[in-house]
């Protein structure tokens, strides 16, 4: 059972899904306990962190010597991120990103289905892709409210953003997944998940001209 109200910081969310992923990947009948430890040293974690973390999202709570249940947790961890609730969300653009999400069957696993697509190209429109129909986006407002919707996904240019934006918060959308390279504006209860691969790219870059930088200097010091 998982502890109603408990307060769980942005980066233990983070780190829960790979609890699960873990977890998961265990053999089922091979291993029916686990620890803190156990999955702190497998996801090379710290315990102490692992440990509050699973506190906050279960109340079985880790017995002595034999840990937690494998299943019982697993449980746990779905009922806490909502994976057992499949969310229904609609997807904003249709390049190469958007039907990459389009084609990826994996986000049913983590209560998450793509019902329909919308793009601006009308020689995409009327047509499937990856069994998901994709309408007009001027219908984008009024058929997301029609199928109370609270999910939307935005994969268009940064330009085209801010205004898709606009009109998911219009048709009711309460979530937002914006992988446009664009900071959105939206009223205080919308929740904004930016996925900026820029970013990301930055930050694998530095961190390779760091160890290059680093492994040239070793070398002249030679």
């Amino acid at each position: 059972m998982v502890h109603e109200g408990s307060a769980v910081s942005k980066q233990a969310l983070r780190r829960i899904p790979f609890y699960l992923n873990y977890l998961r990947s265990l053999p089922e009948m091979e291993v029916q306990n686990v620890s803190a430890p156990m999955i702190a040293k497998a996801l090379n974690l710290n315990e102490v962190q692992v440990r509050k973390d699973l506190a906050a999202i279960s109340s079985s709570g880790g017995r002595p010597k034999t840990g937690y249940n494998a299943s019982e947790l697993t449980s746990d961890i779905e009922r806490f991120l909502g994976y057992q609730n499949v969310n229904e969300a609609v997807l904003v653009g249709t390049g190469h990103l958007g039907r990459a999400l389009l084609s990826y069957r994996g986000f049913e696993h983590y209560g998450l289905e793509i019902i329909a697509a919308f793009d601006s190209d009308e020689s995409i429109v009327d047509q499937d892709i990856h069994g998901r129909p994709v309408f007009p986006v001027y219908k984008l407002v009024d058929l997301t409210r029609r199928l109370n919707v609270r999910i939307g996904i935005i994969a268009v240019p940064a330009e085209a953003a801010q205004q898709v934006c606009d009109m998911l918060v219009e048709a009711g959308v309460l979530a937002i997944w914006n992988f446009a390279p664009i900071h959105l504006t939206v009223p205080d209860h919308i929740l904004v998940q930016n996925e900026n691969m820029a970013a990301s790219l930055a930050i694998l870059s530095r961190h390779l001209q760091e160890m290059f930088d680093a492994n040239e200097s070793l070398d002249n010091e030679g």
